[in-house]
């Protein structure tokens, strides 16, 4: 026994080398992380787009109705009404089919970019001009914290995709304050419309990817 125990205190006076005690220490800090698979980021993107779309256009027509005549007349649309600070959602079919992975999320994100921002001021807007409408002005909120969770979205799927995430800017750029209350109502209008379309975008772009990348 005493033999055995003197055999063992042998062994362990030999203490390891130090560069092999660093490796040890070190293999787990270098052993590659998993990759991340798009599929869970972009099937929640998809399921908050397909929510948000059942939304949009209850938004719009509430927006209207609060704005008085012409916008609240029945059939009011002004599809050439645009603001520069928006990209439009609409372009054509072979232009769009012909977008890769990186063109695609990129022009999403920063469409939700700019409809977070503008939202907002929309958001200001009404709480100036139709301050007794807790309705609209609470479903323009909503849209708002919706748009920046769908933007928080597409950044994880284009991180999971190795793709680089545009940084965020200021798509606003100078609003003139001396706006009037006509000029705040067809920005306002423009906004919740272009929320819908580019929400319909998304949709559709979102469908590509959960079928290229399914779970």
């Amino acid at each position: 026994m005493n033999e055995w125990a003197g055999r063992v205190r042998d062994l362990t006076s030999f203490p390891l080398p130090g560069p092999l005690c660093l490796l040890m220490l070190l293999l787990p800090l270098l052993s590659p992380a998993a990759p991340i698979s798009p599929a869970g980021p972009i099937s929640q993107a998809y399921s908050l787009a397909v929510y948000m779309q059942k939304n949009t256009s209850t938004l719009l027509q509430t927006y209207l109705q609060y704005q008085g005549s012409p916008f609240s007349d029945p059939g009011f649309s002004a599809p050439e009404l645009q603001l520069s600070s928006l990209p439009p959602a609409a372009v054509s079919f072979k232009i769009w089919h012909a977008l890769d992975d990186g063109e695609r999320l990129s022009h999403a994100q920063g469409a939700f970019l700019a409809l977070t921002q503008h939202l907002q001021l929309v958001g200001d807007d009404q709480s100036d001009l139709n301050p007794g409408s807790p309705i609209l002005l609470a479903q323009l909120g909503a849209a708002r914290l919706r748009a920046q969770g769908l933007l928080g979205n597409m950044a994880a799927i284009m991180t999971a995709l190795g793709l680089p995430i545009p940084p965020e800017e200021d798509t606003l750029g100078l609003v003139p304050f001396g706006a009037s209350a006509f000029e705040r109502k067809c920005r306002g209008y423009v906004v919740t419309r272009e929320y819908g379309h580019w929400t319909d975008r998304a949709v559709r772009d979102l469908a590509l990817l959960k079928a290229k990348y399914p779970a």
